[in-house]
């Protein structure tokens, strides 16, 4: 009933509001996405989109071994998957960095890569583990901030931290991590340009570390807008870490028709009354569908022109001249403006290929407590 390329035939034995995937679609994507990298080894996509252990699988069949996350909970998702190399891009504080020491020493077959930006975090991961009596020294990147004014040390600033994780025997340095997700201009030509400027200052910063005798292994750059342009670059050691792209979404492919995916994953939802005045109301509400960023949340399927209205937790108010056609229990497909926070908002996935639901992917890394730390019987 639904037009390609979101094809479900018995849509009557999918509840709503429910998270839809293509499969078909994601092997598009994954596939796009090794050969726009050109090597397996230079991509490192991140976890945070997707959170499924199916997806890591597939990865691996392509290749693709290395991986980002933001989460433990997401590091340890992708360990037990059979991922055998994680960078936690996150900031470790807290009581997170002696869970992180704990997540090294439970999956000792599994190489996991720390971030810091200041001598106090090298330090600190250096005391836990030391505590946990790690038996390897844990690879840590700097993280250099390039533009986002979130977390990270300026390029020109790594000298004042990668001499001090060599001098830990608990870390071994290991690179450079450099994010650049302020990067959003909707003209390909200009996100170019900038783009290739924080390029320039990896490399100066990766120049300023060989020059004193620093052995610099990796450069992890980028995220989805810039992932085409990161990965063209002839620059070695470089990796790319883009996420959104494996299951895309409406708000990327609405402002950046450049990037050659196709949205992925949807949400299926139905519509459950008609109050009237040219109005439907639905069933996906903000417990379905990522509240970010502001405007439209998603993008409807199959019924022409519309304008969204008011959303609740379990509802959504939609005016449209297809109102009359579209009787209480009529099903619907949305493509969310957001997909990486909406897929969090869901146990499991159903899985489409061909029409047909052919499976189920439990979103295993949405939760905060790693599977060691929940209490016995729960």
């Amino acid at each position: 009933m639904f037009e390609p390329p979101y094809v479900i035939n018995a849509v009557e034995e999918i509840p709503s509001p429910s998270l839809v995937i293509f499969r078909d679609l994601v092997v598009q994507n994954l596939d796009t996405m090794v050969r726009l990298a050109g090597d397996p080894k230079r991509l490192r996509p991140h976890a945070k989109t997707h959170k499924m252990p199916a997806i890591i699988k597939m990865l691996a069949a392509r290749g693709v071994h290395q991986h980002k996350c933001a989460t433990l909970v997401e590091a340890e998702m992708i360990a037990k998957a059979g991922g055998q190399d994680v960078l936690l891009s996150y900031p470790l504080v807290g009581p997170n960095i002696k869970r992180f020491a704990r997540l090294v020493a439970a999956y000792p077959d599994t190489v996991f890569r720390a971030t810091v930006d200041t001598q106090q975090a090298a330090q600190h991961l250096a005391e836990a583990a030391r505590a946990t009596g790690l038996k390897k020294p844990i690879p840590t990147l700097v993280d250099l901030d390039v533009g986002m004014n979130r977390t990270g040390i300026s390029p020109l600033g790594v000298l004042r931290v990668a001499p001090v994780i060599c001098q830990l025997p608990e870390l071994s340095f290991d690179g450079l991590h450099v994010y650049d997700g302020h990067v959003r201009n909707d003209d390909l030509a200009t996100r170019t340009e900038i783009a290739r400027g924080i390029e320039e200052e990896a490399v100066t910063a990766r120049y300023i570390l060989q020059d004193q005798g620093f052995t610099v292994p990796r450069m992890i750059l980028g995220g989805t807008p810039t992932f085409p342009i990161h990965a063209s670059a002839p620059h070695d050691a470089m990796e790319c870490s883009p996420g959104t792209t494996v299951f895309h979404d409406h708000g990327y492919a609405s402002r950046y028709p450049d990037l050659p995916f196709t949205p992925a994953a949807l949400i299926l939802t139905r519509v459950i009354s008609r109050p009237g005045r040219g109005k439907v109301c639905l069933d996906v509400g903000s417990k379905a569908v990522a509240t970010d960023p502001a405007g439209d949340r998603l993008r409807l399927l199959g019924i022409g022109e519309y304008a969204l209205g008011p959303q609740s937790e379990e509802h959504l108010i939609v005016e449209t001249s297809a109102a009359s056609d579209l009787t209480p229990g009529t099903p619907l497909l949305a493509i969310p403006t957001h997909i990486c926070p909406t897929v969090a908002l869901h146990r499991r996935a159903y899985v489409v290929e061909n029409g047909q639901v052919i499976d189920h992917w439990d979103v295993t890394a949405s939760d905060r407590l790693m599977t060691f730390e929940i209490p016995s019987g729960q």
